[in-house]
């Protein structure tokens, strides 16, 4: 089966032919005159709808939604013919409106109970689509004391594992996480199929694939008579998104175009190519306000195989996917990794082993800004039916047993394209409702505690089967969502006197390690920048644009630190004399003028920029806070700015280009009343003397 057919109804119908045996009906569905003896107008018709219904029928599964509007058709003059209700019920099984099936089948079952050998195989499935447990454990197991033949004992497994689903449905059901289910709205929405929406950490972004009419004359169909998936965009402004539009060329084309991963600030977005049914990765960047042209991603991570899901790690650094790759697998989908390496190029591949990966599929990876917290679907795992989404985490270096999200994240059908924010406050996937804008459309899951009280809602009975205020014994939430631990730092980059954004490089440092964890760029249209920071680390952030100095910034952030976004608007200042900045990332041990290890790499950012400009004489003073006398704290603030100084002679720069002073508490830039202010007043300051 291609790639693009896969990707385009990966919800339903592909997973659903993988699972089950192709079912085989002979039965023999006639209108006579007895059937309309006034109505020959209505004889005719209904012989023609069941004739090109069955033709269509015969064909195979893929043509199934073909071959339903004219059974249905012939349906309105003969409702009673158990085949020809089985065989609407099947269509609808094949459908994207499964739960459909369920009064045709059982129609077919009333009238007659033997209609075909699968039928009891088909009512548990239609069962289970409309959560109805017990009835289909009942069915399945009738079905299941009737099997025979060469395929007895596959079939006899499926069945168990079907019944396995069922009573895993009944616990997730009885005890539903505390959420609530919106449609995002018609902003996104379309009467068409919108799915597979990837969006930034902070959630001003959202990215999507969708099957809509754009509007052109001649916009290409598919063989099925559906235009080929584009990607489309919407921006969050005040908890409000944009009218959805095209993001237009490179990016989209003739052919399928479909969206799979966005890095946390939303500057590389990952995309799916069918490639003429192998399926691949590609890469796009966000060039001010325009895309890169798609640059298919190496031979790590694509193969001859299929390549769907994808999802970057919050420095990008890693990139998590999956493929049905033989090599190492354990099932028909596997989550992979591959890591960058200090060249910029992506390392071998790594399967993520037994702890994630099954005998099954798994599949729509999404690994969380935190960077430890994964996010896929499977089939493989505890489900209630089909895919359902998972949760694992990477804690002293193994993955923890994937957690089930629950009821009502998760259905009786497949669930996939989860994504989260950083915050952990709000999810986004893919369904099929009877009350959606279209034929799928993306729901935002909002995670209670927040802003919205504990009420049920009436439509989708997302917490329980009655309406009214929930009692804290109705609600268990099957998994801690929103413990988030990381912090998002986002601003903008511009120039300190004209205010125009800059395009910056921004490189932030592991200080405990010295080590360069990652590079970020800020849009060079916009200046907006975004770095997500998991808790447990000392952050080092420089901030560097050709022509100006580089500003740092610091952020300790402990293990147990819970989410927070920080707003931090940087200017840079030219390199002009009398321009200076705060080295914030320079540390001394308590009291003391002894540089700390975790000084290195601003220290050596100061020595590169000595070492552009040759003519550069510059000015290192020391500040304190107000804690001690003036006495005490004046020369220890010399002596500190003097030890950056020693440093730099250390490493080749002429004693002549450098001086030093110390000023103690007598220049604060901050309150001395407060723990924050006086952090602030304990600083390092570096000045243009000359150039």
């Amino acid at each position: 089966m291609k790639a693009t057919f896969f990707k385009s109804i990966r919800f339903f119908a592909l997973l659903f032919l993988l699972a089950i045996p192709l079912l085989n009906f002979s039965q023999n569905i006639e209108f006579t005159k007895e059937n309309f003896p006034n109505d020959k107008d209505g004889l005719k018709a209904a012989v023609k709808n069941l004739k090109e219904g069955n033709k269509l029928y015969e064909v195979g599964t893929f043509m199934y939604s073909e071959a339903l509007p004219f059974l249905l058709q012939a349906n309105t003059f003969n409702p009673n013919n158990a085949a020809l209700n089985m065989k609407i019920g099947n269509c609808y099984l094949f459908s994207s409106y499964r739960t459909k099936s369920l009064p045709f089948l059982e129609k077919a079952y009333s009238l007659d109970t033997d209609v075909d050998p699968e039928i009891d195989y088909m009512l548990g499935q239609a069962y289970q689509l409309n959560m109805d447990w017990e009835k289909a454990i009942k069915f399945y197991k009738q079905y299941q004391q009737k099997i025979s033949g060469d395929n007895a004992a596959a079939k006899s497994e499926e069945i168990t594992k079907r019944i396995v689903q069922c009573n895993t449905g009944i616990d997730l059901v009885s005890k539903p996480a505390r959420v609530f289910i919106d449609n995002v709205g018609k902003e996104i929405n379309s009467p068409y199929a919108d799915y597979g929406s990837v969006i930034s950490a902070d959630e001003s972004v959202m990215i999507f694939t969708t099957r809509r009419k754009s509007g052109e004359e001649d916009q290409p169909q598919t063989e099925d008579k559906k235009y080929f998936e584009d990607i489309y965009i919407s921006t969050n402004n005040n908890g409000k998104w944009s009218q959805a539009k095209s993001i237009g060329a490179p990016i989209n084309t003739s052919g399928h175009d479909a969206s799979i991963g966005l890095s946390p600030d939303g500057q590389k977005l990952l995309i799916y190519i069918d490639d003429g049914g192998d399926g691949n990765i590609y890469e796009c960047t966000l060039k001010g306000s325009t895309w890169s042209k798609p640059d298919k991603m190496n031979k790590s991570i694509n193969s001859e195989y299929h390549e769907s899901s994808s999802s970057f790690s919050p420095d990008g650094r890693t990139l998590y996917f999956v493929s049905n790759r033989k090599d190492g697998s354990f099932g028909k989908h596997d989550v992979y990794k591959v890591t960058m390496g200090r060249d910029g190029k992506w390392g071998k591949s790594e399967n993520l082993g037994a702890a994630i990966n099954t005998p099954g599929m798994e599949y729509s990876v999404f690994m969380h800004p935190d960077g430890k917290t994964l996010y896929f679907s499977s089939d493989g795992h505890k489900t209630m039916g089909g895919l359902d989404i998972f949760k694992s985490v990477y804690e002293k270096g193994k993955w923890s047993t994937p957690v089930n999200l629950g009821y009502p994240i998760n259905s009786p059908d497949d669930d996939v394209d989860f994504v989260i924010s950083a915050s952990g406050k709000h999810g986004y996937f893919s369904s099929f409702k009877s009350t959606g804008l279209g034929e799928k459309d993306i729901y935002m899951v909002t995670f209670l505690g927040a802003e919205k009280s504990p009420v049920l809602s009436t439509e989708d009975k997302l917490l329980s089967s009655a309406n009214g205020a929930v009692k804290e014994s109705q609600v268990a939430p099957a998994v801690d969502i929103t413990s988030a631990q990381l912090t998002i730092l986002k601003g903008t980059v511009t120039d300190a006197k004209t205010k125009k954004p800059l395009e910056a490089s921004i490189e932030l440092v592991d200080n405990s390690k010295n080590e360069i964890i990652a590079n970020f760029t800020s849009n060079s249209v916009s200046g907006k920048y975004l770095v997500s920071l998991p808790a447990g680390k000392n952050y080092g952030i420089a901030v560097k644009a050709d022509g100006y100095l580089f500003h740092s910034e610091n952020f300790d952030i402990p293990a147990t630190a819970a989410f927070q976004e920080i707003v931090k608007d940087i200017e840079l200042n030219k390199l002009d004399v009398g321009s200076k900045i705060v080295l914030n990332n320079i540390f001394f041990d308590f009291n003391k003028a002894t540089l700390r290890t975790e000084s290195t790499n601003e220290l050596e950012r100061l020595l590169s920029l000595m070492n552009e400009i040759s003519t550069l004489k510059i000015e290192i003073s020391g500040h304190t806070d107000n804690v001690g006398t003036a006495a005490y704290n004046q020369p220890l603030s010399e002596s500190r700015a003097q030890s950056v100084v020693n440093y730099l002679i250390s490493k080749g720069i002429e004693k002549g280009r450098m001086q030093f002073k110390g000023f103690g508490f007598s220049q604060p830039i901050a309150t001395n009343d407060t723990e924050e202010g006086r952090q602030q007043n304990r600083r390092t300051e570096f000045k243009i003397i000359s150039k």
